[in-house]
């Protein structure tokens, strides 16, 4: 294959049966395509650690529908960091609950400026942020 290189690297039995079981239960063929896979994600998680890096991110939190303003704040967060958020979705889970996804866009430190700034709001009841980049 063009573009590809091929290695050899040595692993403890052991360590090379769990991996092989981490495989299977996340649908892996091949130990390449996975072995691929953890070098991307640990490529993210080490652009994130630069706050300047250009990144995107999935922030999904579950809140208290009724509580006081909270619709209303998360609304007005999200307006002043609208060059940020490229777009959400709201989702009623029962009469309690919603469920708010935001994608965003920006600087690895902005964005987990904002992340905080919502997951931090009283009301909500669960929030995490999914890294990603487009660069790796």
């Amino acid at each position: 294959m063009p573009g590809v290189a091929r290695t050899a690297i040595a692993i403890d039995q052991a360590l090379l049966a769990k991996f092989d079981r981490w495989m299977a239960r996340h649908g892996y063929t091949n130990r390449s395509e996975a072995l691929r896979d953890l070098i991307r994600a640990a490529l993210v998680d080490q652009q994130w650690q630069d706050p300047k890096a250009p990144v995107v991110a999935c922030l999904s939190i579950i809140y208290q529908h009724h509580r006081r303003d909270l619709s209303g704040q998360l609304t007005d967060l999200q307006h002043e960091h609208h060059q940020a958020i490229l777009c959400s979705q709201h989702v009623h889970l029962d009469h309690e609950n919603c469920l708010e996804v935001i994608i965003m866009q920006g600087a690895a430190g902005q964005l987990r400026r904002i992340a905080d700034a919502i997951i931090s709001m009283r009301g909500v009841k669960a929030g995490r942020i999914s890294l990603l980049s487009r660069n790796v």
